[in-house]
């Protein structure tokens, strides 16, 4: 569920909480109770709920973050390709 930023325009209250994308929005501030509550725009938060959801739970023996494997696999390529291109290269005849 995404986590939502409010103002409140009259006592100038914000905070955060948590609703479906279904929901409407809030009006009534919980702090002075006037309908001038304003939803920000932000980066978007969410919680992921339940199990499964952390990169290390099907990890078994030395595995590591995939992520950073895989981008360290392409700078080294990356690497070997410039270094190896440069060196291939026939030199011009004088």
């Amino acid at each position: 569920m995404p986590l939502y930023e409010y103002r409140c325009g009259a006592c100038g209250h914000e905070f955060e909480t948590l609703q479906k994308m279904s929901d409407e929005p809030l009006l009534h501030c919980p702090v002075c109770d006037e309908p001038s509550l304003r939803k920000l725009v932000s980066a978007a938060g969410f919680r992921l709920k339940g199990g499964g959801w952390y990169e290390t739970d099907f990890k078994a023996g030395n595995k590591r973050n995939l992520a950073d494997t895989d981008s360290a696999t392409k700078k080294a390529k990356t690497a070997d390709n410039d270094s190896g291109s440069a060196t291939k290269k026939p030199k011009a005849a004088a």
